[in-house]
């Protein structure tokens, strides 16, 4: 399915999805990590968003509340709210949000891939990637789990093994596969296996 393809950087609707970008010394020397929406860079360190913005974020979060206690089974309205609160940076709902979206429908591979980036932003990477396998499982298509899964495994929980593993499989689809920052997916593997030699 086209929305959760890398290539291009342009999500579907509103899938939004983990990447990794360099900023040098080299790749993984200078790696970081953050999260990048509809081909923007959003600085998870950027200035607060201006109180005007608060409140149309707030008056959306207010109306898509309303429609969920008018109807619980509205999943649009689960997985918007899910959005409003991932991109107000509020895990906790946002994670909720997701969660019920998915109690509804549950095969939905984009909103696992976005609970998932939650989730590693709770601080919980293992949920997280259990949240990408789901995805992967539901689409085995599926690249951006793929690729969020090698992030969280490369630099929450140090398991650089898996994290090739993850990559490598990304290949497997797409061996073009890139980050928004410009860099194909081959040269960070590639990049990871020389350093390792090199360590030896």
């Amino acid at each position: 399915m086209a929305g959760n393809k890398i290539v291009g950087y342009i999500r579907s609707e509103n899938v939004i999805w983990l990447v990794v970008a360099s900023l040098l010394v080299g790749f993984v020397a200078g790696v970081a990590f953050g999260i990048y929406k509809s081909g923007t860079i959003a600085d998870p360190h950027e200035s607060a968003p201006s109180a005007e913005m608060d409140a149309v974020r707030q008056q959306a979060i207010d109306t898509l509340r309303a429609r969920t206690e008018k109807n619980p089974q509205d999943v649009e309205a689960w997985i918007d709210l899910g959005h409003q609160y991932f991109d107000a940076n509020l895990p906790e709902p946002a994670i909720d949000a997701y969660e019920k979206a998915l109690a509804i429908a549950p095969d939905d591979a984009n909103v696992w891939t976005d609970l998932g980036v939650m989730f590693r932003r709770s601080g919980s990477p293992d949920k997280a990637v259990e949240a990408f396998d789901r995805a992967m499982a539901i689409d085995p298509t599926h690249e951006i789990s793929r690729f969020n899964k090698g992030i969280v495994l490369f630099h929450d929980l140090k398991d650089e093994k898996n994290a090739l593993v993850a990559w490598e499989s990304l290949l497997a689809l797409n061996p073009h596969a890139k980050s928004p920052g410009g860099q194909t997916v081959r040269e960070l593997v590639d990049h990871i296996k020389q350093n390792h030699d090199d360590s030896k």
